[in-house]
């Protein structure tokens, strides 16, 4: 499966992680929407990596 890798490669840490039912299906609704529009493929652990990406730019954790 390939993950669509933004900016620059870095090293990927497989983790588990628990969400709610509804986030996953939103995310994986995202998902499709990124390979359509972007026609790269997206999974759900790239949409997550954006959204804790984000999360972290907002908490001036990260550039």
């Amino acid at each position: 499966m390939k993950e669509h890798h933004h900016h620059h490669e870095e090293k990927l840490v497989k983790i588990s992680v628990s969400i709610e039912e509804d986030q996953l299906a939103l995310l994986k609704e995202l998902a499709s929407e990124y390979t359509e529009r972007l026609g790269q493929r997206w999974s759900v652990s790239a949409m997550i990596r954006l959204a804790v990406g984000d999360f972290l730019a907002r908490q001036g954790k990260i550039a």
